[in-house]
């Protein structure tokens, strides 16, 4: 077993605190710092599936991606969702802690383990934090070497996120040498893919017309989806965790799962 403080303390030396958005909610959101854990779980969000699951396997520490709370509460009752789970999880004694976009941005954080597993070399931050330290800030760029098409690398991060289909922009045969990554909602950050000179932006998501503007502008696109890609480094995590805490037994969400899904059209009627 390990104290919560503890694992608090291992999770701050992997993604320090002061890397993430003036805007977020990290850090230890829920608990006691000097309750044991014996058990804990990952999620990218706690949703009422992860958090019956949480309970029914007897936890006492939840690590997600995704804050709860994320944004003030004025009261906290069963009628919000986030009121719900919190008041489920209090109840039951379970502890919330949450790196978000300090995760994202460390030096070996989800955007750096996105970057290095679809072949990017040189990898450095798309927009470096303050500070002098060029291993850690937003994003991340780096080279292909050899060069592959749109519709390789498509293929390549298809297969790394374990995600049967991504969407793209851009003519796929097109060379891509030079390619930008930010998990989750990164199509913010287009712009800045463009001046550094990239003729790609690997993302979760991105706004429709934002997609325009990059298509107009001559830069490609993956989109693997907001889960996918940000679910993989939370299941990197708990191994990470476990190797570092022996005493405590650590796993992923195994009931967490993508909110969206395809659906083919089965009638061919495209009209």
């Amino acid at each position: 077993m390990a104290s919560v403080a503890s694992v608090c303390e291992v999770l701050q030396q992997s993604a320090p605190h002061q890397l993430a958005e003036e805007w977020d909610n990290v850090g230890l959101l829920v608990g006691e710092s000097s309750r044991q854990v014996k058990r804990l779980m990952t999620c990218l969000t706690i949703t009422p599936a992860s958090a019956a699951e949480a309970v029914e396997e007897g936890v006492q520490m939840i690590i997600t991606h995704h804050p709860l709370p994320f944004q003030e509460l004025r009261r906290l009752t069963t009628e919000s969702t986030p009121g719900r789970l919190l008041l489920q999880l209090i109840e039951a004694g379970v502890a919330i802690y949450s790196s978000h976009t300090a995760f994202d941005s460390s030096e070996r954080g989800i955007n750096q383990q996105l970057a290095e597993g679809i072949g990017l070399i040189q990898v450095r931050p798309l927009l470096p934090a303050p500070g002098g330290n060029d291993l850690i800030g937003t994003g991340r760029v780096g080279e292909l070497d050899p060069p592959l098409s749109l519709d390789q690398l498509a293929s390549l991060v298809s297969d790394f996120l374990d995600t049967p289909q991504v969407q793209v922009v851009g003519k796929t045969d097109r060379q891509v040498q030079r390619a930008a990554v930010a998990c989750g909602s990164g199509g913010g950050l287009l712009e800045e893919a463009r001046k550094a000179g990239c003729d790609l932006l690997v993302t979760g998501e991105a706004r429709f017309h934002d997609c325009l503007e990059a298509e107009a502008a001559g830069l490609a696109i993956i989109l693997a989806g907001h889960f996918a890609s940000e679910r993989f480094a939370l299941e990197r995590l708990a191994l990470e965790i476990a190797e570092k805490l022996p005493g405590v037994e650590t796993f992923a969400s195994r009931r967490e799962s993508d909110p969206l899904r395809w659906v083919t059209n089965s009638s061919g009627n495209t009209g």
